[in-house]
């Protein structure tokens, strides 16, 4: 644990827009054209059709908040051969911000984006003009329509608090929130610092908006009713600053979170916000990673993964073709499109494709399910606000 931070400073905010906005120019795929006029009826374009002008365009440029993107580029170009697929794996804080600068500029852009962080997608994104919707006409029965729009989402990911269950073969040490804030848990929780991380933000977010929970989780745990501290506005906010005071350890990335509580080895490891489907990991990177599930009020986030076309795709057909394959077949596993995310902790959208048998069910995950437009509303003041705990 000495190798972690234990705090984030300030500063790193105000910088991180510098960190992500490098190299605008190498981003440019050659001989793109950024000013695609594309006024194609896509809804009305067959399957047959959409891969003939796809294999014409001959590329599709993909940015991608996951690095699972590299498995769904190997089985894409197997089924399609005559189409390159160009990822990049990068944050969705880096990609919204490198997407957005680049329709600003005009520039050379992705054709797709895979992207989290719904509030920004929802009132920059789309609201700005740089990703377009398209819902392949096939999913019209199978999707259910909260995954349908602003963009489809081919699954639920999770910020979820997680443990170590070789450590705690018996289940997780946590059964309410509020256990984080005693002194026996002091710098022994970690998680990504929520003003560098847009899922974070989320997270924090969410538990502003759920402060009556929080309190009643507060009363729950202490036997007494929660008195917010000067210049804190909720419960859930209040949660935080009593985490943060109770030296909560802030990293840059979920690696790091994970590694440090799920490392096997550990006689008293910590525990941390994580991604539930991480847990996929375990055997290859020698953790331990298990979800705390049962957790009063709740144990995090779920939140959708979307697929959306940029407005100026230089490879417009493609770009369709490839959503269609990353929202799966009809098999009831999601075939090799969706392989990749067929794993514990992440929950198919589709309603024909059945979740790994060794997943919790989401019913009894007990994260919350964010509003998008909500949260957008909410996570400015949020993310002020621990600015003045840190």
């Amino acid at each position: 644990m000495s190798a972690l931070r234990t705090r984030v400073r300030p500063a790193l905010a105000a910088l991180l827009p510098l960190t992500l906005c490098f190299g605008l120019a190498a981003c440019a795929t050659p001989g793109a054209d950024a000013d695609t006029d594309d006024t194609t009826d896509w809804g009305s374009v067959g399957h047959d059709e959409l891969v003939e002008l796809a294999e014409e365009e001959g590329e599709v440029v993909v940015y991608a908040f996951t690095s699972r993107i590299a498995a769904v580029e190997e089985s894409f170009e197997a089924e399609y051969p005559g189409i390159d697929v160009v990822a990049s794996d990068i944050s969705s804080s880096e990609l919204i911000t490198r997407l957005a600068s680049e329709h600003a500029a005009g520039t050379s852009t992705a054709d797709v984006a895979y992207v989290s962080d719904a509030p920004v997608v929802v009132t920059e994104l789309l609201a700005d003009g740089v990703l377009v919707p398209y819902l392949p006409a096939r999913l019209a029965d199978v999707l259910p329509e909260e995954y349908r729009e602003p963009l489809v989402a081919n699954r639920l990911s999770t910020k979820v608090l997680m443990y170590n269950e070789e450590a705690h073969p018996d289940g997780s040490p946590v059964s309410n929130l509020w256990q984080l804030t005693d002194p026996s848990w002091a710098g022994k929780v970690v998680l990504v610092d929520p003003n560098v991380r847009g899922d974070y933000l989320d997270l924090a977010t969410e538990l502003s908006l759920r402060a009556d929970e929080m309190a009643a989780a507060y009363a729950d745990q202490f036997g007494e009713e929660l008195v917010l501290d000067d210049g804190v506005p909720d419960a859930g906010l209040q949660f935080l600053k009593d985490l943060y005071d109770n030296e909560a350890v802030l990293v840059d990335d979920t690696d790091t979170v994970n590694a440090a509580v799920g490392a096997v080895g550990q006689d008293d490891p910590p525990v941390g916000f994580t991604s539930y489907s991480d847990r996929r990991d375990n055997e290859d990177e020698g953790w331990a990673l298990q979800v705390a599930s049962g957790v009063a009020p709740s144990n995090g986030i779920v939140f959708p993964a979307y697929l959306g076309a940029t407005e100026n795709a230089a490879n417009p057909a493609a770009a369709r073709l490839l959503i269609d394959y990353m929202m799966g077949d009809d098999t009831e596993t999601g075939g090799a499109g969706f392989d990749p995310f067929y794993v514990a902790g992440d929950y198919p959208t589709r309603s024909d494709v059945t979740p790994p048998a060794d997943a919790l069910p989401l019913e009894e995950l007990g994260a919350w399910e964010i509003d998008a437009e909500t949260s957008a509303e909410h996570r400015g003041d949020v993310a002020d606000f621990l600015l003045t705990i840190q």
